[in-house]
């Protein structure tokens, strides 16, 4: 690893190039007569170099070996954990209500457990940014979709609807109960990474927006008084 790795830190958010003295990684291989044969547990530990963060983020993974003269080689995964942090949920600003963070996390964090009760949170979050961020409540969330569609783009509200459908996968049972959706985990991810980009581009944004003129706004009354006390 002599060039190192680009790494974001799931802690602080801060890219950062891991070189062997930020990882440790390790291979043990086993059989004991499991069903599956040789297999391979693989874990990796990244230390964050940012020293006001220092956190650690862990994953294991499991996997099918194969034998080698000179070692194992590692095949097809099996599974995989990330054990530390327990999800990849973005850590988002307190100015975004709890029940919406908590919500994102607990998708997050279920996400590989459970993906269609990921996507049911996902579709429980949306429709507290819904009512939160545009002050629209309604008895039922479809409604509050269609009420929110000449309130923004067209592709917006398109991926807004596609994730309120496919919640509905989780929240509520086909009229056939043998008919059976799933939901797989990179579609779950889907939907969060939709509720990332709308956290982004709503709250963080306007946030930031507001505070921006507010500085400009600050700076004009310095200057004004500065220029008053030099008149004076």
């Amino acid at each position: 690893m002599a060039n190192g790795f680009a790494w974001t830190c799931p802690y602080c958010n801060r890219a950062a190039t891991i070189t062997d003295s930020n990882v440790t990684n390790s291979t043990n291989t086993f059989n004991d007569g499991n069903k599956y044969g040789l297999l391979a547990l693989r874990w990796s530990a990244v230390t964050c170099p940012n020293p006001i963060c220092n956190e650690v983020e862990i994953r294991a993974l499991l996997s099918k070996a194969s034998h080698n003269p000179s070692t194992h080689l590692v095949g097809e995964p099996l599974i995989e954990w990330q054990l530390r942090p327990q999800s990849k949920a973005q850590a988002f600003p307190d100015y975004i209500p709890k029940p919406i963070r908590d919500d994102y996390s607990e998708a997050c964090l279920i996400r590989d457990l459970s993906p269609k009760a990921s996507a049911t949170l996902a579709r429980r979050c949306i429709q507290g940014i819904i009512r939160d961020y545009w002050g629209i409540s309604k008895d039922r969330l479809v409604d509050e979709v269609n009420a929110l569609k000449d309130k923004v783009d067209p592709q917006t509200w398109s991926a807004i609807d596609a994730i309120r459908k496919i919640g509905n996968i989780g929240a509520h049972m086909e009229k056939d109960i043998n008919v059976i959706v799933d939901v797989e985990p990179h579609e779950a991810q889907l939907l969060i990474g939709l509720i990332e980009i709308l956290l982004k581009d709503w709250y963080v944004a306007r946030h930031e927006r507001e505070l921006h003129l507010k500085n400009i706004v600050s700076l004009a009354a310095e200057k004004s008084a500065a220029k008053t006390a030099g008149a004076a």
